[in-house]
C-alpha cells in the first residue's frame, strides 16, 4: 500500500493526514500549534511541522509529500537563505497604507487586468512595500522573497541553495506580482513594491515533482484555499469555508478582472483558476459573542436557534478585527437596532450568526457578478460545525447549503496532490473513502436579514 501525506500549515497551527494513496482512507495523523500574532518567526513553523509529523507517526513509510499553507505571508531571505526579519502573515494589516498607495499609483484597473486582483493589505506585494518604507535596511538584505509553504517545502528537501525555493500557481497568484493567465512573476511590480529585483521561487506545475525528502517525492504544495478545494473534490461547486477568516470561492476557466478589488483573481491547484472573496472575520465572529454572554459555541447555537429570523431588528455588523470586504482594515464591530423589547441574550446570538453569514452572502454576490453560477453551496471550516450555522445559512444565502463532516481539507487536499504527484494521471485521484457524504440544509430565504445588515453597514460606513 503506498501512503501520501499532506500538510497544512496555517495561521494558527500545522496539521498533517497520512492517508491511502489509492483509496484516500486516513491512516493517521499529526498536529502542531503555531504561536499568535500576525508576524512570526518561520522557523517555529519548521519545529510545528516536525512536531505534527512525528505525531502522525513520521513520512519514513511515505512514498510522496505536499505542503500547503496560509497565503500571502512574506519570509525575507538574505543570500545566505537566513530569515531576514519575522514573516509578516495574512492578517496584519500594517500595510494598508502602503496597498492604498500601490492602487492609487498604478490604479485598481491596472492591478485587476495585470494580475487578476487589486491589492489590499493581505496582499505580498504591499508587505514588501512596507518593508522598503519601514525598515529600508532589511529590505535592502532581501536578496529572495517566498510564501509560507514555499519556505517550508525548501527546507523539507534539505536545500540551502536559494536558487531551488519552488512555489505553485494557486499560491504565487496571491501575491500580487504574479499573472496566473501567462504562468509569469511581474517583476516591474515586485520593484514597485520592494525597491529592487529579488530571487522568486521557481512556479511548478500542478504534478511536478520538486525534490525528496528520504526516500519520498516532494510535490509543489499549495495555497490553503486552492488545497481546501482539491481536498474536498470541489469541483465547479461554491464553497464558503468559515475559518479564522472566511473565504467564498470556486473553479473557474478564466482568471477573474475585478477592478473593485472584491474579488480576487487567484489560480487553482489544477491548472485553471480560482476567484475568490474573503472577509477577515469568520468564525471569531462567534467566539466574541459567545464570550460577550459567557456560554459555550454550542450554548450559542442553541440561543441563536431560539429567537427569530433577523432577531427582532437587532444587527451585528461583524468587523471586529478589521475587515478585507468590504476593505476596512482599521474598522471595528459595531451593534445597531437595539431596544428595551430586543434586548436578549438569544438575539444576540443570533445576531451574531447572522451577520457573520450576510457578510458571507456579499462575498457571494459578488463571486455571482464574475460570472460563477451561485447554485448551491459547500459548507466548511470550524464555525460550520455550530447547528446554527447550517440552519440559517441556506435563508441569508438563499440557496441550499451542503454541509460536510469536519475535517482537515486543507491537509487533506495537499495529501491528495501528493497522490496525484506519485502516480502521475492527467487528473488528481478519485478517493472513494475520503469524504462522507454532505447533510443538505435547505430554507426558505429571509432578504429581509441581508437588507438589515445592508443597511446597518451603511450607517456604520457613513459614521
Amino acid at each position: 500500500m503506498a501512503l501520501v501525506a499532506g500538510v497544512d500549515s496555517s495561521t494558527q497551527s500545522c496539521k498533517v493526514v497520512i492517508r491511502d494513496a489509492e483509496t484516500g482512507r486516513l491512516v493517521r495523523q499529526g498536529r502542531a500549534n503555531h504561536p499568535d500574532g500576525t508576524e512570526v518567526d518561520p522557523e517555529l513553523w519548521w519545529t510545528a511541522l516536525g512536531e505534527a509529523l512525528a505525531e502522525a507517526g513520521g513520512i519514513e513509510d511515505v512514498d510522496a509529500v505536499s505542503i500547503a499553507g496560509q497565503q500571502h505571508g512574506m519570509v525575507c531571505l538574505d543570500e545566505q537563505g537566513r530569515v531576514v526579519r519575522p514573516a509578516l502573515l495574512w492578517n496584519d494589516t500594517r500595510s494598508a497604507g502602503a496597498a492604498a498607495d500601490l492602487v492609487t499609483e498604478l490604479g485598481p484597473e491596472f492591478w485587476s487586468g495585470a494580475v487578476g486582483s487589486v491589492p489590499v493589505a493581505s496582499f505580498t506585494v504591499t508587505k514588501l512595500r512596507w518593508l522598503a518604507e519601514h525598515e529600508p535596511e532589511a529590505a535592502a538584505r532581501t536578496t529572495a522573497v517566498c510564501l509560507p509553504h514555499d519556505w517550508l517545502t525548501w527546507k523539507l528537501s534539505g536545500s540551502t541553495d536559494l536558487a531551488a525555493l519552488v512555489t505553485d500557481r494557486s499560491d504565487a497568484s496571491g501575491t500580487g506580482y504574479f499573472d496566473g493567465r501567462t504562468n509569469q512573476y511581474r517583476r516591474d511590480l515586485l520593484e514597485r513594491a520592494l525597491g529592487h529585483d529579488a530571487l522568486l521561487p521557481r512556479v511548478a506545475g500542478p504534478v511536478a515533482a520538486v525534490g525528496r525528502v528520504g526516500d519520498a517525492m516532494i510535490g509543489p504544495g499549495a495555497g490553503d484555499n486552492a488545497a481546501a478545494s482539491l481536498g474536498l473534490s470541489a469541483g465547479d461547486d461554491v464553497v464558503v469555508s468559515l475559518g479564522t477568516s472566511g473565504t467564498v470561492f470556486a473553479r473557474s476557466a478564466q482568471q477573474a478582472d475585478d477592478a473593485s478589488g472584491l474579488v480576487a483573481g487567484f489560480a487553482d491547484a489544477t491548472g485553471a483558476f480560482l476567484p475568490l472573496v474573503c472577509t477577515l472575520n469568520a468564525a471569531r465572529v462567534l467566539d466574541a459573542a459567545a464570550r460577550m454572554l459567557g456560554v459555550s459555541l454550542d450554548e450559542l447555537s442553541n440561543l441563536a436557534l431560539k429567537a427569530a429570523a433577523g432577531a427582532q431588528g437587532v444587527v451585528f455588523v461583524p468587523y471586529l478585527e478589521g475587515e478585507r470586504t468590504p476593505n476596512l482594515p482599521d474598522s471595528s464591530g459595531a451593534l445597531h437596532g437595539l431596544t428595551l423589547a430586543n434586548s436578549t441574550r438569544e438575539n444576540l446570538a443570533r445576531a451574531a450568526v447572522e451577520g457573520m453569514l450576510c457578510g458571507m452572502a456579499a462575498c457571494l454576490d459578488a463571486l455571482s457578478a464574475q460570472g460563477v453560477a451561485v447554485e448551491k453551496v459547500r459548507l466548511i471550516g470550524g464555525a460550520a460545525r455550530s447547528e446554527a450555522v447550517r440552519q440559517i445559512a441556506p435563508s441569508v444565502f438563499g440557496v441550499p447549503v451542503l454541509a460536510l463532516e469536519p475535517g482537515e481539507r486543507v491537509a487533506d487536499g495537499a495529501a491528495r496532490q501528493a497522490a496525484w504527484v506519485l502516480n502521475g494521471d492527467t487528473a488528481p485521484p478519485l478517493w472513494t473513502e475520503q469524504l462522507a457524504p454532505p447533510k443538505c440544509f435547505e430554507a426558505p430565504a429571509s432578504p429581509w436579514v441581508r437588507e438589515r445588515y445592508a443597511e446597518a453597514s451603511v450607517k456604520y460606513l457613513n459614521r
